[in-house]
């Protein structure tokens, strides 16, 4: 399932229509969602189209707002660094509008508010501004400043975030449970083929593990300040972890059995999420987390409570 997308009216959002009645900018954008951020001379040799007319498309793509750009330096003067502003466009009727925008609730955790942590060397925490207390030192995880991570890593162990049920509060049945972030392997430097199993846990109950491929570095993530080395780790995958009465999926894919139903949300006033690394693993690959100011989506942990109409 997609992580962040976008809602079109065409009784409305003509504008939008219109961007993607070419031919050209469906295949921009295509590309852009497909594979992240990406300078014009990359999209213009990939699509075998002129620059000048990548150019002048992506101009009317960012207009639609379907298209983020941003300008940095490279070795031979300055490179245009392009976005796609969602992983999907779905075009639907008002009606269908409003209900799925009030179907589900969401809170957005900051990284560094977790509520219990237990982690292993090497690891570290940093804020957009620098790093937050000694690299490679646990205990610098309760480090007061830890409260502007941005990033954090670890080789094993677990980070444990404590979200409010607000599905109890609004005395709403809840049929979907979605959390979303984004996050890599972890390897000295980096290693675009490092695999790591990740698992995540609700309440207590594992929910089930996903492998993370590598640890990438072989550009800077479009949101990674620059005073962070290009030679650590840049950049992650948007992942989205769904539990509903069918089982737990990652980006649509049945990993585990475990349904909602299981974890009994309307026993708890609270919702735990634990992500963890385990020592034991098949591939104990280390974890990097990124949250907003670092990588290639500005956001933190994402919960949504997906409830019944």
């Amino acid at each position: 399932m997609p992580g962040n997308f976008l809602l079109v009216d065409p009784a409305k959002d003509i504008s939008v229509l219109r961007c993607l009645g070419s031919p050209a900018r469906v295949d921009i954008l295509g590309l852009l969602i497909r594979s992240g951020p990406t300078n014009v001379h990359v999209i213009a040799e990939t699509l075998d189209l002129p620059q000048s007319s990548v150019s002048a498309n992506i101009m009317v793509l960012e207009e639609a707002g379907l298209v983020l750009s941003e300008t940095r330096k490279a070795r031979r003067g300055i490179q245009k660094i392009c976005r796609a502003a969602y992983d999907e466009v779905i075009v639907t009727f008002q009606r269908d509008l409003k209900a799925s925008r009030n179907d589900f609730i969401e809170v957005s955790m900051p990284l560094g508010l977790y509520s219990h942590c237990e982690v292993t060397a090497p690891c570290g925490i940093c804020s957009r501004e620098g790093v937050v207390g000694l690299l490679d030192v646990p205990s610098s995880f309760l480090e007061p400043d830890r409260m502007k991570t941005a990033l954090l890593w670890f080789t094993s162990g677990f980070v444990e975030y404590q979200f409010p049920n607000n599905i109890n509060l609004v005395k709403a049945k809840c049929r979907a449970l979605e959390v979303i972030f984004e996050v890599s392997s972890e390897v000295p430097g980096t290693d675009p083929v490092w695999p790591s199993d990740i698992s995540l846990s609700i309440n207590g109950v594992e929910l089930g593990t996903w492998t993370s491929p590598g640890d990438f570095g072989d550009k800077r993530g479009l949101f990674t300040p620059s005073w962070w080395k290009l030679a650590g780790s840049q950049y992650g995958m948007l992942k989205s972890w769904n539990v509903n009465e069918n089982g737990t999926y990652v980006d649509g894919v049945k990993i585990s059995n475990v349904r909602l139903t299981d974890l009994r949300l309307d026993a708890h006033r609270s919702i735990r999420l634990r992500i963890e690394v385990k020592a034991e693993a098949r591939h104990p690959g280390g974890i990097n987390i990124f949250g907003r100011g670092f990588g290639n989506y500005d956001q933190d942990i994402v919960l949504r409570l997906h409830s019944e109409p």
